[in-house]
Parts: structure tokens; C-alpha cells; sequence
């Protein structure tokens, strides 16, 4: 897993979803990650579901934040689990030894360390930055990404306030994918956005 991390905002307009979902994609975005704390089941479902087929036409693996009932029902490609969701031990038992599976580990190595004895298939680091779109504390330092590489052999993705700029730094010390919201889905070219996180793991090699 390497490259840019698309996880989807708070939007009930599926279609506007998909259009800039689609937009990421072409301009080259790795992964995709449906997340939507507020929708109805129904429209979660629907989303989820049309999101799914759009990744499975580009050749990228489609992750479900959450909702594991949901990520079983579609057979989605991985789910992505917080610190206060279900374990990832019980996680990884429910979904089974071949999907993707995601844990938030904050600034915590700990953590880190914890879900890979449990079964994750990478950690998420964050929030670095202030995020417009998440509400967390802003603690994490660049330096965990180093120490994660070192000793960690998972994926590691960064999130919290990402942009082309400030990320980059951070892939520089070896993080494996950045995880964006708001920098790809809320400007007004998507997929130029897209393509140029997509861009810094080129440079990188």
C-alpha cells in the first residue's frame, strides 16, 4: 500500500460523491475509504455499495470505515477501525485473514504496536495538522513515522489537515500513504489535487 488515501466527507449528495470520488481516481489516488459517520443506513448502504463498484473499475481497494455488518455485506476490500471501535483482534476475526484492516493509532506507537500483534494491516498515524473536517487533538509528532518504519513492518498512513505541502515532509521520513479529505474533495480541481499527492510518492521512488 502506497500513495494517496482518499477518504470520502460527510456528503448525503452521492452523486457529487461519486463524481469527485471518480476525479480522485483519475488522478491516481491508491485507496478509498468510505466514510460517513451522519448517513441514514440506507443511504450508507447505497453510497457504500455505488463507491465499491467505481473502485472496483479502477483497480483500487475499497475500505469502509466502521461498519463491519456493512464491509461484509458488500465484501469490500478492508475496513478501517478508531481507537474507540471494536477491537482489532475482534476485528480481524470477524472480517477474516484476507481483508484489509485498518487501526487508528493517534500518536501512539503503542498502539501501533498492539494492532500489528493483532492482525492490522496497516496503522494510521494523526492528526499533525488542524483538520477541517475531523475534530481531534493535534499531538502527533513527525518522528513517530520514522520510529514506526524502524520497528513496525506494517503500511503506515498519516492524516489530520493534510495538503501537498505539509504532507511532504512526512513522506519524506517514509510514510507510506497520506490519507486526505478535504484538500482532494473540497477544491475545485479534484483531480489535479489528487494527482499531485499521488505525485509525491513518485518523486520519493
Amino acid at each position: 500500500m502506497k500513495g494517496l488515501y482518499l477518504v470520502t466527507p460527510d456528503w448525503d449528495d452521492t452523486e457529487k460523491m461519486l463524481a469527485a470520488t471518480e476525479a480522485g481516481l483519475r488522478g491516481g489516488a491508491a485507496v478509498v475509504q468510505y466514510r460517513h459517520k451522519t448517513a441514514s443506513p440506507a443511504l450508507r448502504r447505497e453510497q457504500a455499495g455505488r463507491l465499491q463498484a467505481l473502485c472496483k473499475r479502477h483497480g483500487v481497494p475499497f475500505i469502509v470505515n466502521d461498519f463491519i455488518d456493512l464491509c461484509l455485506e458488500l465484501d469490500a476490500d478492508g475496513i478501517h477501525v478508531g481507537g474507540t471501535d471494536m477491537a482489532v483482534a475482534d476485528v480481524r476475526k470477524a472480517v477474516g485473514p484476507s481483508r484489509i484492516v485498518g487501526a487508528s493509532c493517534y500518536g501512539s506507537l503503542d498502539l501501533a504496536r498492539q494492532a500489528h500483534q493483532a492482525g492490522a494491516s496497516y496503522v494510521a498515524f494523526g492528526g499533525f495538522y488542524p483538520s477541517r473536517v475531523k475534530k481531534y487533538e493535534v499531538a502527533t509528532r513527525p518522528e513517530i513515522v520514522t520510529q514506526a518504519k524502524a520497528e513496525i513492518p506494517l503500511p503506515n498512513v498519516v492524516i489530520g489537515g493534510m495538503t501537498q505541502e505539509n504532507s511532504a515532509p512526512l513522506v519524506a521520513l517514509g510514510a507510506d500513504m497520506v490519507a486526505v479529505i478535504s484538500s482532494v474533495y473540497m477544491v475545485e480541481e479534484v483531480e489535479a489535487a489528487a494527482r499531485g499527492f499521488a505525485g509525491l510518492f513518485a518523486k520519493e521512488g
